[in-house]
């Protein structure tokens, strides 16, 4: 399984992410540049968080209309894989690939820390390797994490079990608690905690390695999300 991780000015956590795949679980990942318009070679894409564009007007609102965008819209429409990983889950939502938007964290204040989780839907391609309800570890560190949506649409993610990951503290606010979701088509996954930082015992958690997995475990299947 080939992954593409697009590069966008002021991305920071590209070689995190790189890392995580090719040093931890072995997989092949290349950095590709914001500029890139095709990305048919690749078999999955990943969003890194970062502050794209220094994050001028709103998270996501410049990257959003990057070239790699276009080709990123596309390969979700063929259904493949793609996640959005903190800017990379402001940039889907920004991009009309997920619904609902980022807004400032409730404290006003940027956030870092260990923060503990929901698994909400194990039976999407991303997450088969954990447990329905289990509880991990993932670090977060955004400023404008808090996950809205309004009424008619949040009793769509309830109703097509949309909702992946929950929060048990909800440190920014979100909206049901939501701190991660997935398309009706179950292919294109957002979520403001950053699995690739939780990848090693040496960083405090492994919670982060099964989206990974699951991913490759799942390549080339058809799995279901509801």
């Amino acid at each position: 399984m080939i992954f593409a991780v697009p590069v966008f000015p002021g991305s920071n956590c590209d070689h995190d992410m790189v890392n995580a795949l090719r040093d931890v679980l072995h997989a092949q990942a290349d950095l590709v540049p914001a500029t890139t318009s095709d990305l048919t070679a690749y078999d999955a894409v990943i969003l890194p968080g970062g502050f794209s564009y220094g994050d001028y007007l709103r998270s996501g609102a410049i990257a959003r209309f990057a070239p790699v965008m276009t080709a990123v819209q596309a390969f979700a429409a063929a259904g493949k894989p793609v996640m959005g990983i903190c800017n990379g889950f402001q940039i889907l939502t920004e991009a009309g690939l997920l619904p609902g938007a980022l807004q400032a964290n409730r404290s006003a204040k940027f956030i870092c820390q260990t923060s503990e989780l929901v698994v909400r839907n194990s039976q999407t391609q991303f997450t088969t390797t954990y447990t329905e309800n289990q509880h991990i570890q993932l670090p977060i560190a955004h400023g404008e994490g808090n996950y809205y949506c309004d009424d008619a649409t949040l009793a769509e993610l309830q109703a097509h079990h949309q909702i992946v990951f929950e929060y048990v503290d909800n440190p920014n606010g979100s909206v049901a608690n939501i701190a991660g979701i997935i398309n009706r088509a179950g292919n294109v996954l957002g979520m403001m905690p950053h699995p690739e930082r939780a990848v090693e015992a040496i960083l405090g958690s492994t919670d982060g390695l099964g989206l990974f997995k699951s991913l490759l475990a799942n390549q080339g299947r058809e799995v279901t999300h509801a």
